[in-house]
């Protein structure tokens, strides 16, 4: 079993400093005691990111719901609304323009990758597996 540090000895740890230090601690400690523990820690989280993508609350993420989520960042970025990110619309003003078509197929054959039994939805183990 591992133990926090005591740092209560030391010159200008005040009461505050030493909660600080012990909310910020408190994660990796708790991971660190078991292995298994932080990784159903893991699947509890993703099942959280699961249930804000999951629009029709059936417990597992569709093609559609995961383009809908992933594909934010265009929309926004696409100033213009004219579904292509221009060289303008994109990161630091530059680069090759892309459809919102392509950025949707993109986001399609991520899904794919990640969907390893091949039921067409994402489950939560799915979807906090790493990227394949």
């Amino acid at each position: 079993m591992r133990t926090i540090p005591s740092m209560a000895c030391r010159k200008g740890n005040t009461p505050a400093r030493l909660g600080l230090l012990c909310l910020l601690a408190w994660p990796w400690w708790l991971q660190a005691q078991d292995s298994d523990a932080g990784a159903q820690a893991a699947v509890e989280t993703t099942g959280g990111y699961l249930q804000r993508m999951d629009s029709d609350g059936d417990g597992r993420i569709s093609l559609a719901e995961y383009q809908a989520w992933m594909g934010y960042g265009f929309t926004r970025m696409d100033r213009d609304g004219d579904g292509l990110l221009s060289a303008a619309e994109l990161p630091g003003g530059r680069g090759r323009p892309i459809t919102l078509a392509a950025h949707q197929a993109q986001i399609a054959q991520r899904f794919a990758r990640q969907d390893a039994d091949g039921d067409g939805f994402l489950s939560a183990r799915e979807l906090a597996a790493p990227p394949r």
